[in-house]
């Protein structure tokens, strides 16, 4: 152990040690790159519930149909079950209302008959 301590406190030692280091760090980084080049991501799958699942895969990967089809699915205006206001589905007031919260009309007079009434903010 005291020849060990004695070569690395010299500067040969001292010089060793740092070209060990260096080699350690490439190797472990040049493995972590094949690491990272290996694996098989396929992306995020997003699964839907239910019919509305049937109808929006259907649709094919295009989102500006996925879009309009979703707005026309699900209908043009939405409220919270627990709330007394109504939102168009282009009103970014009412992006904060949980998805499984939501009450979809198809117009606005179905709405208002539910007893809901249009948000200021989306007037």
């Amino acid at each position: 152990m005291e020849k060990i301590k004695q070569f690395l406190e010299s500067e040969k030692g001292k010089d060793i040690l740092v070209v060990i280091i260096i080699i350690l760090v490439g190797l472990g980084s040049f493995e972590l790159g094949r690491l990272s080049k290996n694996s098989q991501n396929n992306g995020i799958k997003i699964e839907y519930s239910s019919q509305e699942a049937n109808i929006i895969e259907s649709l094919g990967q295009n989102s500006s149909n996925l879009q309009n089809s979703e707005k026309s699915v699900l209908g043009n205006f939405f409220a919270s079950n627990r709330g007394t206001k109504y939102y168009s589905i282009s009103c970014s007031a009412g992006k904060t209302i949980k998805e499984e919260n939501r009450i979809y009309f198809n117009t606005s007079t179905e709405a208002q008959n539910a007893g809901y009434e249009l948000s200021s903010a989306c007037k």
